[in-house]
């Protein structure tokens, strides 16, 4: 290939068919065999052609931009990955737009396709992954060859992925409670809309599997995404549970759960570790400065979102068809003084827990 990019026309010329037919496929209308779109979906593979809104026609453009669609306005963990969106996009000249779905599929599908009609070169995408979701607009963006890397796996459509082993993570935190003498441990769910909830919940499984504790319902309490998630959750979990069977630690799908779990346990009079040690995920600025210092799982989310954006930037500006990758970064525990030992564990005893250290521990992840 030259420099310039590839059009309709050289797709028609490869696959040996018209300009109409190459349409008609991009388009998913009129009947065209099988045989004949496959050759047509070839050739538009081998020449990483992608179409503009404009059909083919050349488009006025003021600069080049990539999207970045998020699942949480308000949750501080996005604000990471956007800053590394943004750092990694500002140096290669790519304008970022952020949209906000709110766990919405109808609003992500209408996201997807309004950045697609301003020709916004690529995005980055937390899907939502809800029982509504039937995934058709991102095979709509296969079939265009539109530029896209996910930040949670979509089981089923080839794309590239950045993410940690989110089931490896959270089986870990719920082990390192166990080593420290916790055997009535529950788990805060995030939304159905999540991959990454699913994926904690089951390390959370694994992490009773591979222990003498035995799992059972109740182990999962169903919260979600917010502070006030966590808080009522937990409010109801805790309220009347008698102390001689009470959780005595609790991991959650995220930061801002575990900081709603601790208000609620405060308000019942429960003290944070010594009642109930807690665990978050993601490691938002925020576990620091509360009244107990969260203990939590560290996302490299300002990592990933770098690299998402290195990798799109590569879809858009190859010549050449470029294979999806998928990539897995480390997560670490952050241990502060949200946790402690239970008695009789490494010799400490409830009331007396060992100072935060701030020190990350490597969690396993995926090669």
């Amino acid at each position: 290939m030259t420099g310039k990019r590839p059009t309709i026309t050289d797709v028609a010329a490869q696959a040996g068919v018209s300009k109409a037919t190459v349409s008609a496929v991009l388009n998913d209308t009129g009947a065209v065999k099988g045989a004949t779109r496959e050759r047509v979906l070839d050739a538009i593979t081998r020449l990483n052609y992608r179409p503009t809104q404009g059909g083919g026609r050349a488009v006025m453009r003021n600069g080049r931009s990539i999207g970045l669609l998020i699942k949480e306005h308000d949750n501080p963990y996005y604000a990471q990955v956007a800053d590394g969106v943004r750092a990694c996009a500002d140096a290669h000249g790519y304008t970022l737009l952020i949209v906000s779905t709110g766990g919405d599929y109808e609003t992500e599908r209408r996201a997807v396709e309004l950045l697609r009609a301003k020709d916004v070169d690529g995005l980055i995408v937390t899907p939502v992954l809800d029982e509504h979701a039937d995934l058709s607009h991102f095979f709509d963006l296969k079939r265009r060859n539109f530029p896209f890397v996910f930040l949670e796996e979509v089981r089923g459509v080839p794309a590239s992925l950045v993410d940690v082993d989110n089931a490896s993570a959270a089986c870990r935190a719920v082990e390192y409670l166990i080593a420290r003498g916790h055997t009535r441990i529950v788990h805060f769910a995030g939304p159905g809309y999540s991959a990454h909830s699913a994926e904690r919940v089951q390390g959370v499984r694994n992490a009773y599997s591979a222990s003498h504790l035995v799992f059972a319902d109740d182990v999962v309490v169903p919260a979600g995404a917010h502070l006030e998630d966590g808080y009522r959750a937990a409010f109801a979990r805790f309220r009347d549970a008698p102390a001689a069977t009470r959780p005595t630690a609790a991991t959650c799908y995220n930061d801002l759960v575990a900081i709603g779990v601790c208000r609620a346990l405060s308000e019942l009079g429960l003290r944070v570790p010594d009642d109930v040690s807690v665990i978050g995920f993601d490691d938002i600025p925020l576990c620091q400065y509360v009244p107990v210092p969260l203990t939590t799982v560290r996302m490299p989310a300002a990592e990933m979102g770098e690299i998402a954006t290195q990798m799109l930037i590569r879809q858009i500006e190859s010549r050449e068809s470029v294979t999806p990758q998928r990539v897995y970064l480390d997560a670490t525990l952050v241990e502060r003084a949200s946790t402690t030992a239970r008695a009789g564990a490494d010799g400490s005893t409830p009331g007396r827990h060992h100072p935060p250290t701030n020190t990350p521990r490597p969690l396993a992840a995926r090669p």
